[in-house]
């Protein structure tokens, strides 16, 4: 018999009214705005008319992934359905998925098997258009500028010294780099720039971190977008797209309400790439969402390292909102990755050596599940480890890890939420619910007087676990640079593989001896951020070999099929 895929499984699901979804949770119906019958976006009015905050705050992130991932997404999901089966209300706030993945390797990210979010198309393709709004306000930026400098440069810019990029949500590498305005003087100023993915725009960050529609204006105003030849910076204010790009995002500010295969209530709203953003959903969802039940989980992109430190070091000092506890997701087949004797390729069959019984592969890998306790703990939050289970685990193997967990002193469970959904996560709900009643003394990792250069050494050091940091000289004259324009007390929104806790994804588990390199460092003054560029990172992903764009396609009833 062939198991249901993930599609056939939501498209089966018998799903709630989306106005019993948000009465649920409080949400004034004057504050919903439907997109249908099963999704609305919710505005910002509801936060103050649904009174304080109630629910425990759960941050789920994880180990340094495989190129598979280990089901974080899948995992929150679950945790937010477990809740309901030992009597307790959950929300859950995703970030929306990326056309990128969708149609390159990973597939949709809306969860897993009876552990999804719902309606699963909608989700995982254009959603409420978002996305969308990004894009356009991104780029009408970035026309503005062109026509600034074609239609006389008031501003002295120069071509060379504009930092804002378009962005475009498909994996494109060609984009990476280009020449503008080939072809004439009727065309513009010839100039170098080049494409990052939308979810990397420094837009998506300003919507992900923005408390209010006049915060977000007054970000907008602020973003530099380069330099004039007197070396001061120019903002999209200055260049007259502030306003006009609020206009696109006015709507794009509101959060999407939809729910679970088990009609459990779900904000996605902002976007993932914790590697090249913040990777993390939006502070107006949290808001909204902390005020909507017992439990607010929320999910950080990829390990510990990136997601959840950029979690704790901007967006909970944004919010002021402080996690209670953190459920940190691992996989046997990720702890043998990190033994350093498989090798993952998506789009590639198994090794199949990582699917035979060894608790000894496993115990060789779980320096990387220990490094990544420590970084919790060193924000001063309780973390709950979880083993999201496959099919192919061994017992033996499971309790390996769960041995690790007891000479940790953390609290572990053992989840399924892909075969079993909420049912699967009744375990790890108790162990969290108990994690949670012990409390949390919070703390971000460094003071917002710390010079940058310290930021990023302290990050490094004490998250990484590296020796030291080497500064290219580009990113030491940037640094140098930004602390003299007054930008010093920002905090660090690291570029990095999420493969690795260093800057080389080869380097797994926990790796010492090692010094991490920073060849550029980025201002994000509308987003709030500085971010230093590692390793070879960049901001617009290419296509594989077989991207699976190339299975997707619509039958003649209109549905979409090879949506994974």
């Amino acid at each position: 018999m062939t198991a249901s895929t993930d599609l056939e499984i939501a498209r089966a699901a018998p799903l709630r009214r989306i106005e019993d979804i948000a009465d649920e949770m409080g949400i004034p119906a004057g504050s919903v705005q439907h997109h249908g019958r099963e999704m609305a976006k919710v505005s910002l009015d509801a936060i103050e008319q649904m009174g304080p905050p109630r629910a425990r705050y759960v941050l789920v992130t994880a180990t340094n992934p495989t190129p598979l991932g280990e089901g974080k997404t899948t995992i929150s999901v679950g945790l937010a359905q477990g809740f309901k089966h030992v009597g307790r209300r959950a929300v859950v706030t995703l970030r929306q998925p990326s056309l990128g993945p969708t149609f390159g390797i990973k597939g949709g990210a809306a969860g897993g098997g009876y552990s999804q979010v719902v309606p699963m198309e909608e989700m995982n393709l254009h959603l409420t258009g978002d996305f969308h709004a990004v894009t356009a306000a991104n780029n009408m930026i970035s026309a503005l500028i062109d026509n600034h400098i074609y239609q006389g440069n008031q501003l002295s810019i120069g071509p060379d010294d504009v930092s804002w990029r378009r962005v475009l949500d498909v994996n494109d590498r060609t984009l990476r780099d280009v020449v503008t305005g080939l072809g004439g003087k009727i065309n513009g100023v010839p100039r170098e720039t080049g494409f990052d993915i939308t979810a990397a725009s420094e837009i998506m960050a300003m919507l992900g971190l923005a408390t209010s529609l006049r915060d977000l204006r007054e970000r907008l105003g602020r973003t530099v977008i380069g330099f004039d030849r007197h070396r001061s910076p120019v903002t999209a204010e200055q260049v007259g797209a502030a306003g006009a790009a609020a206009v696109l995002l006015k709507d794009a500010l509101a959060p999407n309400l939809m729910q679970t295969l088990e009609g459990t209530p779900a904000l996605v709203h902002t976007g993932p790439f914790a590697n090249i953003a913040h990777g993390n959903s939006s502070i107006v969802a949290d808001y909204i969402g902390i005020r909507g039940g017992d439990y607010l989980i929320t999910e950080a992109g990829f390990g510990s390292d990136v997601g959840a430190e950029k979690f704790f070091n901007i967006k909970s000092r944004a919010s002021g909102l402080e996690p209670d506890v953190a459920v940190i997701v691992t996989t046997v087949r990720s702890m043998k990755v990190h033994s350093g004797n498989y090798l993952i390729k998506a789009g590639r069959p198994l090794p199949e050596g990582l699917l035979a019984e060894s608790p000894e592969d496993v115990l060789a890998g779980t320096a990387n599940l220990r490094r990544h306790i420590q970084i919790v703990r060193r924000h001063g939050v309780t973390p709950v480890v979880v083993i999201n289970a496959f099919p192919t685990d061994h017992a033996s193997e499971h309790e390996a890890i769960a041995g690790v967990c007891e000479e940790e002193g953390v609290r572990w469970a053992i989840a399924q939420p892909h075969a079993e959904g909420g049912p699967g996560m009744v375990a790890l709900a108790r162990e969290v619910e108990a994690a949670a009643a012990e409390g949390s003394d919070f703390e971000v990792l460094y003071p917002d007087e710390m010079p940058l250069r310290e930021k990023i050494t302290t990050i490094a050091t004490e998250v990484y676990g590296a020796d030291g940091v080497k500064f290219d000289a580009k990113a030491e004259k940037q640094l140098a640079r930004y602390e003299d324009l007054g930008w010093g007390d920002l905090p660090i929104c690291m570029a990095k593989t999420q493969y690795s806790l260093s800057h080389v994804p080869s380097l797994l588990g926990a790796p010492t001896g090692w010094v991490l390199r920073v060849r550029e460092v980025q201002a994000s003054i509308g987003a709030g951020f500085v971010l230093p560029l590692t390793g070879s990172i960049n901001r617009m992903p290419g296509l594989g070999a077989s991207p699976a764009a190339r299975n997707i396609d619509i039958d003649e009833d209109g549905n979409v099929v090879g949506l994974s």
